[in-house]
């Protein structure tokens, strides 16, 4: 049977593969391959500066003619100045920056890394081109992003976290479909209620930032919950075309793939992380709160290990990436993959190669179809 559903229509793609806006990962070049191979590319934009977003948004304009997204965060616990609602964060976060940052310098001493300047430090944690400009992943850094994405008009907008209701209405005015990435039930709520065009329903099995919820639980879930107002896009873990498969027989209109794309040419991570991601099995990832604050899944790494074994509690966004940025700068320039090996979902054991994004998605389409047509046996 051909891949295809309602999603197909509403963001004039071929197939119902969306790639994941994956920080650092997810440029121009892996964005546009995805789109340019019938998907739709989503840039990775989370840590990106907001002049460098409206450059990325340039360069993918010349490198496809089809529809494109760009991925960025909205927490509230930033934007809002609200608590944070993830483990027992410290109540005074900059009152232990000073211990905080002995703990990372010690910890560099230990494994014989040398500290990288700011810059890189920033390029660390948002990949190799990440730019300047307001303080990352702070109020200002958010807003400012946001105002790149609305005079740019972008074709999509994905809200890797929280809710994006207090720009719905201009982004629909420039004509920007609008997805949301979601953790639970209660939350594809919210935002349906804000006007949102696509949920993405990612369960605990994703890479980078995830639900506490298991993938094959959350999108039936979602997806009743939400009833015909709003299609669904299954995600967390799907890395090959039976997990796409997977996600329509759960309900969902289409994937959100993302640890399968960061084995490509086109992707904007380091070599050898795209050597962890093949050399990774389906134990070999952590959920961690150690490089951003919020829980994030990534290949396990010391840097993880090491707040686990200090009994040390991570600080919320944005204080965390000011303590782990350099760590992850100098373990970038070391090339050391017991460092930085980068986020990825349990399906990495799927994965054993380096490909082009266009032979990726041409399997995940292929698979699919052969698996959703194997499926009718059994009616």
């Amino acid at each position: 049977m051909a891949l295809t559903s309602r999603i197909c229509d509403l963001l004039n793609i071929e197939y119902p593969i969306v790639l994941a806006g994956m920080g650092g990962a997810s440029v121009p070049a892996l964005a546009a391959a995805v789109s340019n191979a019938g998907g739709l590319g989503v840039l990775g934009a989370a840590a990106c500066a907001p002049e460098r977003l409206r450059e990325w948004i340039r360069q993918t304009r010349e490198l496809t003619d089809k529809p494109f997204g760009v991925d960025t965060l909205l927490p509230a616990s930033v934007r809002l100045g609200k608590s944070p609602q993830s483990g027992a964060a410290p109540a005074d976060p900059m009152g232990l920056a000073a211990e905080y940052r002995q703990f990372a310098e010690d910890f560099m001493a230990r494994e014989g890394l040398v500290r990288a300047d700011g810059e890189a430090a920033r390029r660390a944690i948002g990949g190799r081109d990440a730019g300047g400009g307001p303080p990352l992943f702070s109020k200002e850094f958010f807003e400012a992003q946001m105002e790149v994405v609305i005079e740019e008009k972008v074709p999509v907008y994905a809200a890797g976290l929280g809710n994006p209701g207090p720009w719905m209405d201009r982004l629909h005015a420039n004509g920007t479909i609008v997805m949301a990435v979601v953790g639970k039930v209660k939350h594809a709520q919210q935002v349906v209620e804000s006007g949102i065009d696509v949920i993405v329903a990612q369960g605990h099995d994703g890479g980078g930032h995830n639900s506490p919820i298991g993938t094959i639980s959350l999108i039936p879930q979602v997806v009743d919950a939400v009833g015909d107002r709003v299609p669904v896009l299954g995600a967390g873990g799907i890395s090959d075309g039976r997990g796409v498969a997977a996600a329509f027989m759960l309900g969902a209109q289409g994937a959100w793939v993302g640890t399968a794309f960061l084995a490509t040419e086109e992707a904007g991570i380091e070599d050898f992380q795209k050597e962890a991601i093949v050399e990774g099995g389906d134990a070999d990832t952590v959920v961690s709160r150690s490089i951003t604050g919020k829980p994030a899944r990534m290949i396990r790494n010391k840097w993880a290990d090491a707040w686990v074994d200090a009994g040390k509690e991570p600080l919320p966004m944005p204080y965390q990436s000011m303590i782990s940025g350099p760590v992850m700068a100098a373990g970038i320039e070391a090339r050391r993959k017991d460092i930085l090996p980068g986020f990825a979902g349990q399906g990495i054991g799927l994965i054993h190669a380096v490909r082009p994004a266009a032979a990726v998605m041409a399997d995940l389409v292929s698979e699919a179809e052969r698996a959703l047509a194997l499926a009718s046996r059994f009616r």
